[in-house]
């Protein structure tokens, strides 16, 4: 069962010294071995949903180095559910250690085009498959919906309960949005929510406040940091990589280069550029996703140390 609430450590570095400012950093990753990070907050409220409605089938979508297919995987084999993923992209010759992962966890995969996975629609899939709507839960890429929202509005409650106060500044990593959604949510404008987008563009702002309307959600003093993302998703250079590599070093926590690495790095700079005033508390999200770098090195090299 996943271990909550997941600890709360605080960052001592030079630079933080420095700057007057505090980091605590939330240690989601440690929350399950497999449905760890913002992951687990997302699943949680639809698999408890998925049970009481008799559901046993989760049908969902990602990438071959997906965090939340792999995520769902493991909750489908620890709570009795079949699972199936639609996988964007063909299948590859050889199976990345992600792929592996989501077999041995007894997901049955189904390899699309991009062009199907972008515009075919839950719908198509399940006619496609021949699955009962009536069993089966389909959950969106990323797992994130209303109730997912719901799992990551919990996140500032239990922080302020774990460290007897609600730091000034959230900070969570953006992939869909939904994470930061929640946290903006949970806050309800107390302290600020801020994303450190994972993807090239400016569409998360977008994405978040369309998540919180659709979700009858209302959320103020948050924002989107658009500046690095490395070139994009799953992009990265050797600042990104010497940041993780020396992180890891320093204080003896693992970042992936998809996310969290992508993460510390923005609040560090954030830090250093003098964006916070001294005696800020800042709660940064670890979010998990360490199961990718295994997939990660296999395709580059060994660049993180593991």
């Amino acid at each position: 069962m996943p271990d909550l609430p997941s600890p709360i450590v605080e960052i001592e570095d030079p630079a933080l010294v420095q700057a007057g400012v505090r980091i605590w950093l939330k240690r989601d990753d440690l929350i399950h071995p497999h449905i760890s990070g913002n992951k687990w907050r997302k699943l949680k409220y639809n698999i408890a949903k998925a049970k009481e409605k008799g559901n046993t089938t989760l049908l969902t979508f990602g990438g071959a180095y997906s965090n939340h297919l792999a995520a769902t995987a493991a909750a489908g084999l620890e709570y009795g559910f079949k699972t199936i993923g639609i996988v964007r992209g063909e299948r590859p010759p050889v199976l990345n250690p992600t792929l592996r992962f989501l077999l041995d966890c007894g997901m049955q995969l189904h390899f699309v085009s991009r062009k199907d996975y972008r515009e075919k629609s839950p719908e198509h899939w399940l006619e496609v498959l021949a699955l009962d709507r009536a069993t089966t839960c389909v959950l969106p890429e990323g797992g994130s919906n209303c109730l997912a929202l719901k799992g990551c509005a919990e996140l500032p409650g239990e922080v302020e309960q774990q460290l007897g106060f609600l730091p000034d500044v959230f900070f969570a990593a953006c992939g869909t949005g939904a994470t930061l959604a929640g946290i903006a949510a949970g806050l309800k404008g107390r302290s600020r929510a801020m994303g450190v987008s994972v993807l090239k563009g400016d569409f998360h702002r977008k994405d978040v406040s369309a998540l919180l309307r659709h979700c009858d959600e209302s959320a103020v003093n948050w924002e989107v940091l658009t500046d690095y993302h490395f070139g994009g998703y799953a992009r990265f250079d050797d600042r990104l990589i010497s940041f993780i590599n020396a992180f890891r070093a320093r204080h003896r926590i693992r970042l992936d280069p998809i996310y969290t690495g992508k993460l510390l790095f923005a609040v560090f700079d954030q830090v250093r550029s003098g964006a916070f005033p001294e005696g800020t508390d800042i709660l940064v999200l670890h979010s998990g996703g360490l199961q990718g770098i295994a997939g990660f090195n296999e395709r580059f090299g060994d660049l993180i140390a593991e």
